[in-house]
């Protein structure tokens, strides 16, 4: 497929489950490169890593199996609950560096400017590196918290540093 055509079709599956409100939006670094794994695609059977520890974090110790099999049902509920990701960049990255990713940073401000979130979480330790800042000082509400990416024996990291984050957010799944 062609990086356009890819970059398109995840925009379409994002927006199917993009809230009205914003109240927490999630800044991850890149989609995946394998443009079949991507975390707004319905049917993702294997790697999809980001999505279900995300799920983890804010709605509990959900059985895997049950998180991609009911996946529009979660992605729904986040959605209802005000709950959105967007990525640094909008395609896929080898070896993404913060040299090639701080050039991506005004453009992802923007958007989330755009979105008027309540808060922002970052997901990768370099996302935070090159993005914290710039986000804070565009006004935006960022949770001063480093989180590693959820894969590669990182997940209870990941856990620990999502959970902080949305506890700091003030972010509880009874909301609506």
């Amino acid at each position: 497929m062609h990086p356009a055509a890819d970059i398109a079709r995840r925009e379409k599956a994002a927006a199917k489950y993009k809230p009205t409100q914003v109240k927490l939006l999630l800044l991850g670094e890149a989609p995946p490169c394998d443009t079949s794994r991507y975390f707004y695609f319905e049917n993702v059977p294997k790697h999809d890593w980001l999505y279900v520890y995300v799920c983890k974090g804010l709605f509990g110790e959900t059985p895997v199996a049950k998180l991609r099999a009911e996946k529009p049902a979660y992605l729904t509920r986040m959605r209802e609950r005000g709950v959105f990701l967007i990525d640094l960049a909008s395609g896929g990255m080898k070896e993404p560096t913060p040299k090639k990713l701080l050039p991506l940073v005004p453009d992802a401000v923007a958007r989330a400017k755009a979105l008027k979130p309540e808060t922002m979480i970052l997901i990768k330790s370099q996302i935070y590196d090159v993005a914290f800042q710039p986000l804070r000082d565009a006004g935006l509400r960022v949770i001063d918290a480093r989180i590693p990416f959820p894969a590669s024996g990182q997940q209870p990291a990941f856990l620990r540093g999502f959970r902080g984050a949305i506890e700091e957010a003030g972010w509880y799944e009874e909301q609506s």
